[in-house]
């Protein structure tokens, strides 16, 4: 393990998640009125918030401990850049689903973007195009899998949970069939467990709308950690 490696690399998360708030604030302005106010609050983008710097400290912090774990467990790996730009926009994807439950699809893309062609890149680059098939499988599995949850009857996720799915499960796939099952699980693990708090603190009700973008990312990040 490069002790070197990791602290830049938290460095660069913590530099990343504050800059998240502001970044998220534009995609969040236009939607403000749909979320709760709390939601607001816990996503750092309520401007009535006193604790806005305290929030953006925390989300440095957050940031820190993503991408430290990232270099922490995958520093051999020369797609580790890729894993921390789509890490940098997941961020952001987090925090505005928080404030107006919604994953605007200019940073779904943006997601896409960095995990696809970094990816390709790192192919090309290593020599290892035959990694890219399950990346690709990875992203179909995640599209197939999202979308029969998405339509049945009674379910709350939306398509742009489904098209975050798709954009994790390529790095997901790189790393093999495993981790992209584990990916596909811990989100809704994850989910159930803040949700039965939530409800057990009343702080929500049974039909609240919660954000569930911010599990699948969580659920993908545990996923490359235990691969």
């Amino acid at each position: 393990m490069s002790a070197g490696l990791v602290s830049v690399a938290a460095l660069l998360g913590a530099l990343a998640g504050w800059a998240a708030i502001p970044f998220a604030g534009r995609f969040t302005d236009a939607e403000r009125g749909e979320a709760p106010a709390g939601v607001l609050a816990a996503a750092g983008s309520d401007p009535g918030d006193k604790g806005r710097r305290v929030g953006r400290l925390a989300v440095a912090a957050v940031g820190a401990v993503v991408f430290g774990g990232l270099a922490l467990v995958r520093e051999a790996d020369p797609a580790l850049p890729v894993f921390l730009l789509v890490a940098a926009v997941g961020l952001v994807l987090a925090l505005v689903d928080l404030a107006c439950l919604r994953l605007p699809d200019p940073l779904v893309a943006l997601a896409v973007g960095c995990g696809g062609l970094g990816l390709v890149a790192v192919a090309l680059i290593t020599g290892t195009p035959d990694r890219l098939f399950p990346a690709l499988a990875g992203a179909a599995a995640s599209f197939a899998g999202y979308v029969l949850l998405a339509l049945l009857p009674g379910s709350r996720l939306g398509f742009g949970d489904v098209k975050l799915a798709v954009a994790l499960g390529l790095p997901l796939g790189w790393l093999g069939w495993p981790t992209l099952a584990l990916g596909l699980l811990l989100p809704h693990l994850l989910n159930g467990v803040v949700v039965l708090a939530l409800l057990a603190t009343r702080k929500v009700r049974r039909d609240t709308a919660l954000p569930f973008g911010p599990a699948i990312l969580a659920g993908a990040w545990l996923a490359v950690l235990f691969a």
